[in-house]
């Protein structure tokens, strides 16, 4: 009798794993166009250039960037003519940054390194990078694909399909960079209501794993509020204090004009008990969840 295959995201739903705070931080992304095969390590294992290569790598170290492997849904061989690379860049005014280029040669891809030392240009809609990673794991790849399929047929030049963004629990895993905005746990439907809302100026709690300028006790924080008081812009809220005591935090998240309403918001940190997280590795990981406990009102 064989065992019944394990797939990280069903054990995760059946679990209840909390969404909110699992977003990794990050302000800047390098996307490199590859069609594939994704080596399991993404930008790591690609047969470039070492030297080239290298030099892309520290670049990107430097700023504390992190490269994803990028390609439009359903294409299994490269198209002709050169491919795309871009650096995107967070920004807390909102102009969010983007700078654009190409590469045909390994060596090319120095271009993309000197980017990073750029402030890029402002006014480009946003990317919207689906996680279809299955070299890395299963789940990504069977959750993926449907939801870049549906959203790609809906918003054919902003959808890619991307390599590893982190928490194969949640696939499938969305990110709309450089917004700096992680949704999971979506299926096709559920994507594109999602990401529909978000072009239009319109953050929900119901599958938001966080903001990825803000570190995770912070990220539940802002998600409780949206919970709370329903939908709002990218930066409609922002953390204007935060304090720790052991695992209990205290952040001050202060809302939209006009009202500008601050709230104290309390959140503790535990370690959920050991469960196997993702589909390719066997081994059991101590999950941290970060619980809001109380909100209220502050007073000056």
């Amino acid at each position: 009798m064989t065992a019944e295959r394990f797939f990280c995201a069903d054990a995760a739903r059946t679990r209840g794993d909390a969404l909110p705070g699992t977003a990794p931080y990050g302000l800047v992304w390098v996307l490199i166009e590859h069609a594939g095969p994704w080596p399991a390590n993404g930008y790591d294992g690609l047969p470039l250039d070492p030297v080239a290569k290298a030099v892309l790598y520290d670049a990107a170290s430097a700023v504390r960037a992190r490269i994803l492997l990028i390609r439009r849904h359903g294409r299994r061989t490269p198209r002709p003519g050169p491919r795309r690379w871009a650096v995107l860049r967070y920004d807390a005014t909102g102009a969010h940054r983007q700078r654009w280029g190409t590469w045909e040669r390994d060596e090319d891809l120095a271009r993309t390194a000197e980017a990073l030392d750029e402030p890029g240009e402002p006014g480009h809609p946003p990317l919207v990078l689906v996680c279809a990673h299955g070299r890395h794991d299963t789940c990504c790849a069977l959750r993926g694909r449907p939801v870049a399929a549906a959203l790609s047929a809906r918003w054919p030049d902003p959808v890619w399909e991307c390599t590893h963004v982190g928490g194969d629990r949640f696939a499938a895993n969305v990110l709309v960079a450089p917004d700096g905005v992680y949704y999971g746990a979506l299926d096709a439907a559920s994507s594109v209501a999602v990401v529909e809302e978000h072009l239009a100026g319109r953050v929900h709690a119901g599958h938001l794993r966080g903001y990825t300028d803000l570190y995770p006790a912070q990220q539940a924080a802002v998600a409780a509020l949206l919970a709370r008081h329903g939908p709002a812009g990218r930066h409609a809220y922002a953390v204007t204090g935060t304090s720790r005591a052991g695992p209990h935090w205290l952040i001050r998240v202060t809302g939209p004009a006009p009202r500008a309403t601050a709230y104290d918001i309390e959140v503790t940190a535990h370690r959920a008990p050991p469960h196997r997280l993702t589909c390719n590795g066997p081994a059991a990981s101590a999950a941290m969840v970060h619980e809001v406990v109380s909100i209220r009102t502050a007073h000056p």
